[in-house]
């Protein structure tokens, strides 16, 4: 399943390349990018671990910048 979200409060390009990598690894996940230009997140998970994968993302997210939230 792909999904895109609306990213809030993302600081750097650093910072998502950082998030990127981190969400790559939850188990679950294809792929997963992220632009800093537009504050968006693209992700692709196994349908019946996405729920799963959306809560490790948010959490991955928040150990790299404590303000960024994915809205839905």
């Amino acid at each position: 399943m792909k999904k895109s979200y609306k990213l809030e409060n993302l600081d750097c390009a650093n910072c998502a390349a950082k998030m990127e990598r981190a969400i790559g690894k939850i188990d679950g996940v294809n792929e997963c990018s992220i632009s800093f230009m537009t504050q968006k997140i693209n992700i692709d998970a196994e349908d019946e671990k996405f729920d799963d994968v959306m809560v490790a993302a948010q959490k991955a997210i928040t150990k790299v910048d404590r303000g960024c939230k994915i809205i839905k």
